[in-house]
């Protein structure tokens, strides 16, 4: 089977102050998802999934996903609270999202083979999607994935904390633990994150492989979010039925303790370009335009 590109869009960007999905980014009024999915169709995708909100649906449509169908086999799927396994309901009084896990497992009817998984909203490089591609393209062991690994270095902003999947690994390059760290601050050559709202911060290793959910999977991890997210609705949900979310490092986190899967680290070199915040946004059109001068993408994407 074909692998497939899904895309999690489903999310609102709080930090960012806005809808970051559909905020334009160059000059012709492109977003970051049309640099995405044009490299994952440089790299060989042929098949995407947007994950989205139904009731974005439309525009959605209008605003970024007629061009981008012109080009790829384009589905979609609708992350909805009230999509659960059979037997659980939601709290009253969660209005979230679950998060990037469930968000996946929203797909799964759109799912049918090897899949990259990624967000909407950060600009990762050609040559993260080359990797996940060439990785599901392989024959594999339905239970070894990958993930394109960022250095750290390579992931933060000048303006704030940014919150990252920090990542060990043994010598064969294989992921051990994957931590979520959700306030990591830079500047590049010492970065440091903190756990107590700034009262004290902690050096990380500015080499240190981080993911960025840029996860290749094979089609039974699907399988096992099913499997954990009713573990989770059930053990820690009821602790914090308003805020908890079920986050894709946890589902692997829970499958390698478990040693039933394994995940191989496939480096990444690129530079990482988003838009945590509003104020990063001139720097990623900076980034885009020194890129098209120097032939990366053309001006019009879909011409």
């Amino acid at each position: 089977m074909e692998p497939i590109l899904v895309i999690m869009a489903a999310g609102m960007g709080s930090r960012f102050g806005g809808l970051k999905q559909m905020t334009p980014v160059d000059q012709a009024g492109q977003v970051i998802l049309d640099y995405s999915v044009y490299d994952g169709i440089q790299a060989g995708f042929q098949k995407v999934v947007c994950v989205i909100k139904k009731e974005l649906e439309a525009d959605f449509r209008a605003q970024i996903g007629n061009r981008i169908a012109a080009r790829c086999d384009l589905h979609y799927a609708f992350q909805a609270l009230d999509d659960l396994p059979e037997g659980f309901a939601v709290p009253p009084e969660r209005k979230k999202p679950w998060g990037t896990a469930h968000a996946v497992w929203a797909a799964r009817q759109e799912i049918d083979g090897p899949f990259a998984v990624i967000n909407a909203d950060d600009f990762y490089g050609r040559g993260a999607f080359t990797a996940l591609y060439d990785f599901l393209s392989l024959p594999g062991d339905e239970h070894t994935h990958g993930l394109a690994a960022y250095r750290l270095k390579n992931t933060l902003t000048e303006n704030g904390t940014v919150a990252r999947g920090v990542c060990t690994t043994d010598k064969t390059g294989r992921l051990l633990t994957v931590t979520e760290l959700t306030a990591i601050r830079g500047p590049a050559d010492s970065p440091a994150y903190t756990a107590d709202e700034g009262k004290t911060w902690n050096a990380l290793d500015p080499e240190a492989p981080v993911s960025l959910n840029t996860w290749a999977f094979r089609k039974s991890f699907i399988d096992a979010i099913g499997l954990h997210l009713s573990e989770f609705l059930e053990r820690d949900m009821p602790a914090n039925p308003e805020k908890a979310e079920f986050f894709l490092p946890g589902v692997v986190n829970a499958r390698l303790a478990a040693g039933t899967d394994q995940v191989m680290i496939l480096p990444t070199y690129e530079v990482w370009h988003g838009v945590t915040y509003r104020a990063d946004l001139p720097a990623l059109q900076a980034a885009l335009c020194e890129m098209q001068q120097r032939g990366v993408y053309p001006e019009q994407l879909w011409k």
